[in-house]
């Protein structure tokens, strides 16, 4: 069983369900979960069993055990499963029409909104349109208090980690550790998006955990 006495987890279990009423205000179906445990059983709650999964590059749908649920018990669309950069490009396209799409966020404000930075913008795309729903896993983490902080984490903090998984990337902060404000082809921050309200009502789902997830 999980302790939750610490001093800074009784301060997510507050702040958590307030951010997930804003959310819900702008239309999104946000729910805040305690734990990594409870996270999974609601997520997985989302997902009906005849729906055809897929997923974005994400650290947090690993850690709270998701991705390796719907590989067991869903059909899915693993672009991972792609023996030549052209499957894989083909697989990533084919996701776009899953039922349900799984994926983190670079970070999300405090009054409900979402920010999120993409290379290729498939994550994105899925994000935006064509999935029947998106299920967003936030770690308590990702929470800033206005847009352009939450836009300062996603190119400051998330994107120079989420480059170190990538060996050989030309770029600053693979080089650096720090945003370099690139413009060069293996740019990872192309694309970036600001998610301020969930239409049609209902098709993004939000869960924040009160856990650190992801980068």
């Amino acid at each position: 069983m999980n302790d939750r006495s610490d001093v800074r987890h009784k301060m997510y279990d507050i702040k958590g369900p307030l951010v997930a009423k804003n959310f819900n205000s702008r239309g999104f179906e946000a729910v805040y979960c305690p734990t990594k445990e409870a996270a999974l059983e609601k997520a997985v709650s989302f997902i009906p069993k005849d729906h055809v999964v897929s997923w974005g590059g994400s650290v947090s749908i690993d850690e709270i055990g998701l991705r390796p649920y719907v590989l067991e018990h869903n059909k899915v669309i693993d672009r991972d499963t792609a023996e030549t950069p052209a499957e894989r490009a083909d697989i990533m396209r084919r996701a776009l029409l899953c039922d349900t799409f799984i994926m983190g966020t670079n970070a999300a404000v405090e009054d409900g909104q979402l920010i999120n930075i993409d290379g290729n913008g498939n994550r994105l795309a899925a994000l935006t349109y064509g999935p029947k729903q998106v299920i967003i896993i936030a770690g308590i983490n990702k929470l800033e208090p206005t847009v352009e902080t939450a836009m300062s984490r996603a190119r400051s903090t998330a994107a120079p980690i989420n480059a170190q998984r990538f060996p050989g990337l030309k770029t600053p902060c693979y080089a650096t550790g720090m945003c370099g404000h690139c413009k060069g082809t293996d740019s990872i921050c192309a694309q970036i998006l600001r998610t301020r309200i969930c239409k049609p009502a209902g098709r993004i789902k939000v869960i924040i955990v009160g856990e650190i997830l992801g980068f």
